[in-house]
């Protein structure tokens, strides 16, 4: 027993220690097929399908990490665009998908949008780079596309974005394009323009837009990361190396002595970074570096020590500084040698960087033309040795700008009273002001001396943060004075702003960025300067204020300043609603305007209707409806009084819910007017087809109580479908049909075919060859063609004006629709002939097939 259960436990060993040997095996032998870097998903979303309406919008909010490896969205759509038809169609109903970094796209207010649309970006070049980052790109929808973004660093292209379009099986469109990671948003927009945002009732505006198509869209989303920070690229296979950091509180003399005593007396304390070990690499080799940049920082400087080459001269002629030791730096995406912030010879003098933004740097040291430089007589394996430092130089606290000599302050949020999410204002952290009103002066905040002399260099500095979430908002700039603002306004993203980096710039009237798409000036003028930032991004800005005059008599005038963030721009120009809503994502809350009738734009500002035109164009649009009153009139002369009231009460519903539409006059909820004038506008029509049949009272009766259900139906569901209209003639034209059928079975029941048929063929087809011509004189003279002509031109005018409407000559359109169809109504009324008038020419069939069975009968008899 003893030794059968060391023979088992043996057995057991040697089993477990094959499995375990496997399993090291699998494990080593995956590792070395899949490399020791691999990504991971760092997020995946799916949207379930969605139905975006006519000028309706939709935003996606995705998050990239500073690790991440790619991101690829699949989005498939109903959409039918060939590239062909899109300089045809407008821009009211263009389906399109735009992206922003950092905020959400607007491409209402995107005056060169068609270029950007059918033209495809700059392949890799810096200015399609820095077109993207600091504005938007929209493109078509299209069918089924996949749009990929990935941060691979390929030398001379780093970023890459792939659009595919699958709808047809074709490549469509490939496009090369640098970004960074953070957050991007993508916006979905079913047509654009400055009528987006007016206005829209139900029974115009809304039945007029509604012929533009919806389109439904479905999205996978899925952001790759890698899982070693020190990796990039889609694969996570190339090395970055982070510099570590040490923070000393004093500028060292042998960097520039000239500057040394300078900066150690206004510096607080510089950190110093370094790659703990000397790099080699080759002609051309690129080596890549990281570093983080925490706070708003007045200088970075990248500098190479111990420059030497892995091989040795026997002259000793040739001299190390000669070699090309390239740096390139670039804010939040590796740099290249065509695509980068900033260059430098460091090798020469060190990459010197005046405020830089805040995040993570990336730097690019390449070595260039080194055999070249040195006569040529280097070997391949020659390599360029150094050590990458830098050194970032921070301002003690409250001061900023050159040499650290100007003020800076930080603006911390204050709560308004009956404020939304994210609406606040700023003021200074400062004993200066006071904290009870929004506006604070800047007198006793302004540098009131310049440094070295030189007035025009004199700045005061304000830093502020956007918080997570509040991209949608709208940040409001405001400076007041008595006499004249004697400052220049400099806003940036990121880090301190300058005369040569800044992002946004006011200095007067002539002179802003106000042909960028995301400032918007009002208003000012000498003593007054106001302007939005249109959805900010969210992070640290910064707002440098530049002292044009800083003699004591410009001092003496007071000027105020307010910051705030808001929701709508100015309160959507007192002419509609701030609506709020959330990304897709729920994580981002913007906002938008909602415009009254006669106005447009994204803040409402834009003037559609002229006040004189409205008037002229709410008397058209009820006016127009008095023509139900020629209908209601022949039916009340013929005694049809249900044909009566529902023309009446169509006529009369129709003008009060246009009335309401216009803003005249709502006697009820919108709701039930609009349910109304559709139910009535519906049976009118509907009415019209019934009348023209031949109908007894009882069947008549129950005719109209189906029609009124199934109208009712309609007009309560969804009631400014476009499709409503075919299925009213459909239901109409049925009910003529059935009225029509009812008489014929009535009349000519007693024409029947007897046994005897086959004998009589040449008299039977005889007799119905006579019944078919009673038939066409009887429908012949039941009807006044001339008015059954004069209704279908009517008609085929009404036709017309209902394809003819748009958002701009839509009152008159309509307003000609509403005598049109009122009017072929009547005209199709009265080309009914009264009963007296006709003649029933089928009573002569019985007679006729009477005389056939008698002498049928007698033939029989006969035999």
């Amino acid at each position: 027993m003893a030794s059968n259960s060391i023979l088992c436990s043996s057995s057991h060993l040697n089993l477990s220690l094959f499995v375990l040997f496997f399993c090291l095996f699998v494990h080593c032998y995956s590792y070395g097929e899949l490399g020791p870097y691999t990504s991971f998903t760092v997020s995946s979303f799916s949207y379930p399908p969605t139905t975006i309406g006519p000028s309706g919008f939709r935003y996606i909010r995705v998050e990239m990490p500073p690790w991440f490896s790619s991101m690829s969205i699949a989005m498939i759509s109903n959409v039918e665009l060939a590239a062909g038809d899109i300089e045809k169609v407008p821009k009211i109903k263009l389906p399109l998908i735009c992206f922003r970094a950092g905020s959400l796209p607007l491409p209402d207010v995107n005056t060169s949008l068609v270029d950007s649309v059918l033209a495809p970006l700059y392949n890799g070049s810096y200015k399609g780079i820095q077109a993207l980052q600091s504005s938007e790109q929209c493109y078509p929808m299209q069918k089924n596309f996949t749009i990929k973004l990935t941060n691979e660093q390929v030398y001379h292209q780093t970023f890459y974005l792939f659009l595919y379009n699958f709808g047809e099986g074709k490549f469509a469109r490939t496009l090369t394009i640098q970004i960074s990671p953070g957050v991007w948003y993508f916006g979905l927009f079913n047509g654009i323009g400055p009528t987006r945002t007016q206005s829209k009732m139900p029974t115009t505006l809304t039945l007029q837009i509604n012929r533009s198509p919806s389109y439904t869209f479905s999205a996978n989303i899925t952001v790759e990361g890698c899982t070693t920070l020190t990796m990039w690229g889609p694969d996570c296979n190339q090395t970055i190396n982070p510099l570590s950091c040490a923070l000393s509180n004093s500028y060292s003399a042998a960097d520039n002595s000239s500057e040394a005593g300078l900066y150690n007396q206004t510096l607080e304390y510089v950190i110093s970074c370094k790659n703990n070990f000397g790099t080699c690499h080759g002609d051309g080799e690129p080596t890549f570096y990281s570093l983080d940049v925490v706070g708003v920082s007045q200088e970075l400087k990248i500098l190479a020590k111990d420059v030497w080459l892995n091989v040795t001269f026997s002259n000793n002629t040739k001299n190390v500084s000669d070699v090309n030791l390239m740096c390139y730096a670039r804010h939040g995406a590796i740099p290249s040698e065509t695509v980068h912030d900033y260059s430098s010879n460091i090798n020469k003098s060190p990459l010197v960087i005046q405020f830089p933004k805040v995040g993570s740097w990336y730097i690019t040291i390449l070595p260039l033309n080194v055999s070249k430089e040195l006569g040529g007589s280097l070997d391949t394996d020659t390599k360029v040795c150094y050590s990458l430092q830098s050194k970032l130089l921070e301002c003690p606290e409250g001061k900023a700008g050159a040499n650290c000599t100007r003020e800076i302050y930080t603006l911390q949020t204050s709560l308004r009273k009956g404020s939304s999410y994210f609406e606040y204002y700023y003021l200074p952290v400062s004993e200066k002001v006071s904290p009870d009103s929004a506006n604070f002066p800047l007198d006793p905040l302004s540098t009131n001396s310049s440094h070295g002399g030189q007035p025009e260099e004199a700045w005061t500095y304000f830093v502020m943060d956007i918080p997570r979430g509040a991209a949608g908002g709208n940040m409001h700039i405001r400076l007041n004075s008595d006499e004249k603002v004697n400052y220049e306004v400099y806003a940036r993203y990121g880090g301190l702003p300058s005369l040569a980096s800044w992002d946004y710039f006011y200095s007067n009237r002539t002179s802003s960025s106000d042909s960028s798409m995301f400032f918007n000036l009002y208003n000012s003028s000498e003593d007054k300067v106001d302007f939005y930032i249109l959805y900010v991004r969210e992070g640290t800005w910064s707002f440098g204020l530049k002292h044009l005059n800083t003699t004591s008599d410009a001092l003496k005038v007071p000027t105020s300043m307010s910051v705030s963030l808001e929701r709508c721009p100015r309160r959507c120009s007192s002419h509609g609603k701030c609506e709020t809503a959330l990304d897709a994502s729920g994580l981002t809350s913007y906002s938008f305007c909602s415009c009254d009738r006669n106005h447009g734009g994204f803040d409402c500002s834009i003037q559609l209707v002229t006040p004189h035109g409205h008037v002229w164009q709410s008397i058209f649009l009820i006016a127009s409806n008095a023509a139900a009153a020629l209908p209601a009139f022949w039916a009340l002369r013929q005694k049809a009084l249900a044909e009566w009231v529902i023309f009446t009460s169509s006529g009369i519903a129709s003008g009060i819910y246009h009335a309401c539409d216009v803003g005249t006059w709502c006697p009820l909820g919108f709701g039930v007017l609009q349910f109304m004038d559709f139910w009535l506008s519906f049976m009118a029509v509907v009415s019209t087809f019934v009348y023209l049949g031949t109908f007894e009272d009882d069947l008549k009766r129950a005719v109209h109580t189906a029609v009124a259900i199934l109208t009712a139906l309609m007009a309560y569901t969804k009631a400014t479908r476009p499709a409503n209209i075919i299925l009213v003639m459909v239901i109409g034209s049925a009910a003529l049909l059935i009225g029509w059928l009812i008489e014929l079975s009535t009349k000519f029941r007693s024409f029947s075919f007897s046994t005897g048929f086959s004998l009589n063929m040449i008299e039977r087809l005889q007799a119905v060859r006579g019944w078919l011509k009673n038939l066409i004189k009887t429908i012949i003279k039941r009807f006044r063609w001339g008015f059954v002509l004069a209704g279908l031109v009517a008609l085929a005018i009404a036709a017309s004006s209902w394809v003819l409407e748009t958002s701009e000559s839509y009152w008159i359109w309509h307003s000609i629709w509403h005598i049109t169809i009122y009017t072929s109504s009547f005209f199709f009324l009265c080309s009914k002939a009264s009963p007296a008038t006709t003649v029933d020419t089928e009573n002569q069939i019985p007679q006729n097939g009477a005389y056939e069975l008698t002498r049928q009968d007698s033939f029989s008899r006969g035999q």
